[in-house]
């Protein structure tokens, strides 16, 4: 899939890698205070705790924590993604 940055839509500084998929990319700076509400589910709290370089790096994996703290659930195909990306982000070589 091809990806490219793009300015992020809300602060108009920083890039964001996107796909064509995306019509609104924000920036990890502008989401940050929405990610960072709290989580009253101890299980979904440690599912969420990983490294704050995957939420800056992944825009999917910011995506899906905000899903989880706007409705209070996440679907067992959204779990087995996250899942999934992380361990190709810990994979990865920086």
């Amino acid at each position: 899939m091809a990806k490219y940055k793009q300015r992020c839509m809300k602060c108009k500084e920083n890039y964001v890698v996107v796909s064509w998929k995306q019509k609104y990319p924000l920036c990890y700076k502008c989401q940050k205070k929405e990610l960072h509400q709290k989580i009253k589910d101890k299980k979904m709290k440690k599912f969420f705790d990983i490294p704050e370089k995957f939420y800056k790096q992944n825009i999917f994996l910011r995506n899906i924590k905000l899903y989880y703290l706007r409705y209070g659930k996440l679907s067992e195909k959204q779990i087995q993604a996250f899942r999934k990306t992380i361990e190709k982000l810990k994979n990865l070589k920086f």
